[in-house]
């Protein structure tokens, strides 16, 4: 009797496991391209400190997405039990944020031009270090913060009619793993300078060859995650809230049909299309933003005068 029901124990586990895995491999498969873009946007975050620094930056900022997982795992799970209407709201509102951050980036750059970012590296190279690193870390968590809550969302609409023991276990692993991944991937990529200038003083000529190109190359790979990092910004944000709006959803998904008619690169299209539209929705929101809380910026200003 004792024996049946330890092998019916093991059995439920077993499938209890096998449950879990499938679902944390759909989950990891529906959250991979938000995975890239909190991966483009966290190197570029954390980018600007001194070498010495790079590391214990990154670490700070992943102790931070650590915290954000914490928040959000058991906050999503609770307003799936309770409130599972407001998760769209509180994520279109993550999703402004984006465009928002996103939009003031691309201003600033085209208002201010060269003469903005001399002024602001001065501004910074006169700033305390302490204090630049810790403005940086929380610019950086913030920008975390919403990534990791379209990742939790996504997860939470995978293991949806899942139990609940079934739910935590998959949302802790994907926050776990996640977060392990795309904080060690940043940590690799910040250091490539330093392998570059390590491979670079080898005897063998192979190993200064590959050593001198990726010192070369590290720069532009930096300028190009700045730039990648700022596309996502849009690219997520706008999804969002796209996602959020079925009329706006909908019309993307049918305008992005018609590239089925282009032979050989029309499934290609169709997968391109949505991800281009939401950019253009991003970049007209992110605007929309930055005029609301420039005006309400303006009219707080008069009562303060």
């Amino acid at each position: 009797m004792a024996g049946s029901s330890l092998l019916t124990l093991i059995d439920d586990i077993a499938s209890l496991l096998d449950d879990v895995s499938l679902m944390t491999k759909m989950a990891a498969k529906k959250t991979a391209g938000v995975l890239g873009d909190d991966l483009a946007l966290n190197a570029q975050q954390v980018s600007g400190v001194t070498a010495d620094r790079e590391l214990p930056v990154v670490w700070s900022v992943a102790k931070g997405s650590f915290i954000n997982k914490l928040i959000l795992v058991p906050l999503a799970l609770l307003i799936s039990a309770f409130a599972p209407w407001a998760i769209t709201p509180l994520l279109m509102v993550g999703g402004a944020y984006l465009c928002y951050e996103g939009f003031e980036k691309v201003f600033h750059s085209l208002t201010h031009g060269k003469q903005g970012e001399e002024e602001k590296e001065q501004l910074d190279a006169n700033e305390d270090v302490a204090a630049y690193e810790q403005r940086k870390v929380k610019g950086a968590i913030r920008t975390d913060f919403v990534l990791s809550a379209e990742i939790i969302a996504i997860t939470l609409g995978t293991v949806a009619g899942a139990s609940f023991s079934q739910q935590v276990i998959v949302l802790s692993g994907i926050a776990i793993v996640m977060t392990i991944g795309v904080y060690g991937i940043v940590a690799g990529i910040v250091k490539l300078d330093d392998l570059g200038l390590y491979l670079s003083r080898k005897t063998s000529a192979l190993a200064r060859s590959i050593g001198s190109g990726i010192v070369s190359a590290a720069p532009y790979l930096m300028k190009t995650l700045s730039i990648v990092g700022t596309v996502a910004m849009f690219m997520v944000g706008g999804g969002i809230l796209t996602h959020g709006l079925p009329p706006v959803h909908h019309l993307f998904e049918d305008w992005a049909s018609y590239a089925t008619v282009v032979p050989t690169f029309g499934h290609i299209l169709q997968g391109v299309i949505p991800a281009l539209l939401n950019v253009v929705f991003g970049l007209i929101a992110g605007g929309v933003v930055l005029l609301v809380v420039s005006a309400l910026g303006a009219i707080r200003g008069r009562f303060k005068a």
